[in-house]
């Protein structure tokens, strides 16, 4: 009885919502409110998904119900009904940016070993030494620059360079875990807001939003070329921060290869502090 209610809830949501309140044009329609396809296209569902949701036939999972919510622009009463329908609860609050004394203490613990923090939308908000130490590229002074996403699809650092192929399971990883974030949290202003910024300015984003493509492992090999010239190549490591809700991204070199040994030279050379925050701004 519960999915028949959910699915008599979503319907009646959908022909009562204005295409236009959605970010449809309203033009001369048969049917009032959105179409399947319509509601489809804006959930990231396909249209057959909705008509056996709103026959009683699925049982969403709680990320779609959340997707849903956002496409027919819902008001939290609404969003919170389709959430207790579904049997989840409704989702709310901001992506955590702070880090805390025992996050900072872990990043500072790689010493040597290159290492950033994340909060959920890929804003950096603290790197290491050994980070600041590699100098892959400069900032643009863009509000942004401190977000991994927007380096990566749109203003890419010069100093870091991938593969094409892990240069497109990079992106796909990001923009994967980016939509992800953004269901989770969609009451957050500025992460919505870092969204559509990418949607309209990067089309391989685009892409990758409307049709996500399935993503393993983090994967994360890179080329750093250190203002001297040389180059050294580093794998990273994703690891989750729990109680911060945040991602500690770890960059390493092959043991006793030549990458470890310029990796550490210039880490020493530098003399840059065990810990800095930054701004919620990201290396590439």
């Amino acid at each position: 009885m519960a999915l028949h209610d959910l699915g008599a809830a979503v319907r009646r949501l959908r022909e009562n919502t204005d295409p236009a309140a959605a970010g449809l044009p309203a033009g001369r329609r048969r049917t009032r409110g959105l179409r399947r396809e319509e509601l489809a296209e804006l959930a990231g569902v396909s249209a057959d998904y909705v008509r056996r949701l709103e026959q009683g036939r699925r049982h969403p999972s709680a990320g779609v119900v959340t997707a849903i919510a956002r496409a027919l622009r819902l008001g939290r009463s609404d969003y919170e009904r389709l959430c207790a329908l579904a049997g989840y609860a409704a989702v709310d609050g901001q992506v955590p940016r702070e880090a805390g004394a025992a996050a900072l203490r872990l990043l500072e613990r790689f010493g040597g070993t290159p290492a950033f923090l994340a909060d959920p939308a890929w804003n950096v908000v603290a790197v290491n030494g050994a980070w600041l130490a590699l100098q892959g590229g400069g900032t643009t002074g863009h509000a942004r620059d401190w977000n991994v996403a927007w380096r990566t699809f749109c203003n890419a650092r010069q100093g870091i360079s991938r593969t094409d192929e892990h240069a497109a399971g990079f992106r796909a990883m990001l923009a994967a875990r980016l939509r992800d974030t953004s269901l989770r949290y969609p009451a957050d202003t500025s992460l919505a807001e870092l969204v559509d910024e990418l949607r309209s300015t990067s089309r391989s984003f685009d892409a990758l939003w409307r049709a996500p493509e399935p993503v393993g492992a983090y994967e994360n090999r890179a080329v750093f070329r250190h203002p001297d010239g040389g180059d050294i190549r580093l794998d990273g490591t994703l690891l989750e921060v729990p109680g911060d809700g945040l991602m500690a991204v770890v960059l390493t070199a092959a043991p006793r290869s030549a990458d470890a040994d310029r990796l550490g030279d210039v880490v020493r050379a530098s003399g840059t502090p065990p810990v800095v925050r930054v701004g919620q701004t990201g290396p590439g």
